[in-house]
């Protein structure tokens, strides 16, 4: 086990080091910078996707998917983020209610 641990570290330690050793240059191109900025936001919607459509390794169509879906047409239609999380909360409830 502390082979896995060490192991892990030493390669968590080189994906840092490579990340210092990238010339300043190739992380000030518009493209680079345009990823960088998008990254954390689809990291995040799939983190989410994941965790509210699965369980275990099956997928799971239920109340949290149908809020969800709601979530992401507020969004679509450019809906503040309170309204967004009142509508997906409240159908959320609704479908849990019905079912």
């Amino acid at each position: 086990m502390w082979t896995a641990i060490v192991v892990a570290a030493a390669g968590c330690y080189l994906m840092k080091l490579a990340g210092l050793s990238v010339p300043r240059r190739a992380l000030d191109h518009p493209r680079v910078e345009a990823a960088a900025a998008r990254l954390p936001i689809a990291l995040l919607a799939a983190l989410v996707t994941t965790s509210t459509l699965t369980s275990g390794r099956a997928l799971v169509l239920d109340a949290r998917a149908a809020g969800l879906a709601v979530a992401g047409l507020a969004v679509a239609l450019r809906a503040p983020v309170l309204a967004v999380v009142a509508a997906a909360t409240a159908t959320t409830a609704l479908v849990r209610l019905v079912l």
